[in-house]
């Protein structure tokens, strides 16, 4: 019987600080002995599952769970652990810059300056309204979305937001304004920003409906799940014609992404300037966090070992305690 248990299956190909928790029992290799899973982006279904008779847990080293067969899992009575508290704080700052370049039009102005000689004091962006005056929409609220909404009140936005899963009461915690509709949040909101999970539910949500639903020259932020847009090219139109001010993501449906949008994008064309921003799904990380991420799962994969009670499991209700590994 092989002693390595724990099975790291993609995208780190060391593992000195996963050992400083787990001591030697990481394999980078699968094999029948394996009782735990910690995975990056490769896809656990149910063939995978299956193939680990001895399997306890999966644990993701991020925070969504999209490419694990989480129905497959809960049949089985296998735990699934994400990492939901690492990079909070970078996601929420990197949402916060893109809102801000936004809403006082850093990135337009740096385009725009580079085709200026005479009129270089003369060329203000008509749409820039004070940060006061300006209705911030977010839709969900949760550890990210929350410290968006403690950060953009510090910044003097109207906070508004959308999520049906949270108690009655967030609008007051979080200074905000709470909506019953999507479609209410963005009557109104000059600036939206993605803060939920990729589901069946959320799963390309942002269409063209959702786009014609969006307050004339108002801008969207992403930087939760790229499939949450259904696809790039229904901002073309919208872009082109000033319907959307602005499209910043972290995230996109395809990466890299691909389409005419992007096409105009690579190609610097002069009607899109600066006014689509794209990060490569990187506002995750510091040196912190990535740590952060690499230690949170060895903890959660040694206490699946150790048949200790469980966090962050995604699948709770189900009595994952003291089970066999048979």
């Amino acid at each position: 019987m092989s002693k390595k248990k724990v099975w790291i299956t993609d995208y780190f190909n060391e593992a000195s600080l996963e050992k400083s928790i787990l001591g030697d029992v990481i394999s980078f290799e699968p094999h029948e002995d394996i009782e735990v899973i910690i995975v990056w982006h490769k896809k656990v279904d149910k063939k995978l599952i299956d193939s680990f008779p001895k399997l306890k847990g999966i644990v993701r080293y991020g925070v969504g769970y999209d490419n694990v067969d989480f129905n497959y899992a809960v049949k089985k009575s296998i735990p699934v652990c994400n990492n939901p508290d690492y990079g909070v704080e970078e996601v929420a700052d990197t949402a916060m810059a893109m809102i801000m370049s936004v809403s006082r039009g850093i990135n337009e102005y740096n385009y725009n300056a580079k085709f200026l000689s005479d009129s270089w004091k003369k060329n203000t962006l008509s749409r820039i309204e004070r940060i006061s005056n300006l209705n911030l929409g977010l839709i969900g609220i949760g550890r990210i979305g929350g410290n968006v909404a403690i950060k953009s009140n510090a910044m003097n936005f109207n906070v508004h937001f959308y999520d049906p899963y949270v108690p009655q009461g967030f609008d007051k915690l979080f200074n905000s304004k709470r909506h019953d509709s999507v479609e209410s949040l963005l009557k109104v909101c000059d600036i939206i920003s993605i803060h939920c999970p990729l589901t069946n539910e959320t799963e390309g949500m942002i269409n063209k409906e959702f786009i014609n639903l969006m307050k004339d020259h108002s801008s969207l932020v992403n930087v939760s799940r790229g499939k949450i847009i259904n696809n790039l090219d229904d901002f073309y139109k919208p872009l082109k014609s000033n319907k959307i001010s602005c499209l910043y993501l972290d995230v996109t449906p395809e990466e890299p992404p691909k389409g005419a949008l992007i096409d105009s994008w690579k190609n610097q064309e002069k009607w899109l300037g600066d006014r689509l921003i794209i990060n490569p799904h990187s506002a995750y990380y510091s040196k912190t966090s990535y740590d952060e991420l690499r230690l949170n799962a060895a903890k959660m994969a040694k206490l699946i070992i150790e048949n200790k009670k469980l966090i962050n499991v995604i699948n709770n209700g189900i009595n994952f305690r003291n089970r066999s590994s048979s």
